[in-house]
């Protein structure tokens, strides 16, 4: 095989051929030239879509039950949790509010959680938790890094 110029050797990689086992030409001529790929790191994670499955089927590291506080209360509370989850490093956590089956209209903790999840920089994506671990009455918040 004759010699390849980067141009040509950027098209094979691009298009997809690689061999499975060995080095691409491209990594070999990065190789031989000294010169590091920068995104060869994001080509060996996992891919997209499996860690947040991974997170959304995580246990949660802690919770925190706040049936019967005040909306004032609660949002305190939450401010102190989520503060401690970040701090701990933690993934996913839960939050217990309730489902307000005593109140009139649309449950008050359950509003005040949906906005403080949706206000807090550190707070990712979140969603009601399995029947099991309170169904409607307690949302799992997974925790920015």
């Amino acid at each position: 095989m004759g010699k390849m110029d980067f141009g040509e050797i950027l098209k094979k990689w691009e298009h997809g051929n690689k061999h499975n086992s060995k080095k691409t030409e491209m990594e070999s001529w990065l190789e031989k030239n000294e010169i590091t790929d920068k995104d060869s790191h994001e080509r060996k994670t996992k891919p997209p879509g499996e860690n947040r499955r991974r997170l959304i089927n995580l246990k949660a590291d802690a919770f925190i039950d706040i049936h019967g506080l005040s909306s004032d209360e609660a949002w305190y509370k939450l401010e102190d949790f989520f503060k401690n989850a970040k701090n701990n490093g933690y993934e996913k956590i839960r939050i217990i509010h309730g489902k307000g089956n005593h109140t009139q209209g649309e449950a008050v903790l359950k509003q005040t959680v949906r906005l403080f999840i949706e206000q807090c920089d550190y707070a990712g994506e979140s969603g009601f938790e399995k029947s099991i671990h309170g169904g409607s009455g307690a949302t799992w918040v997974l925790i920015k890094s």
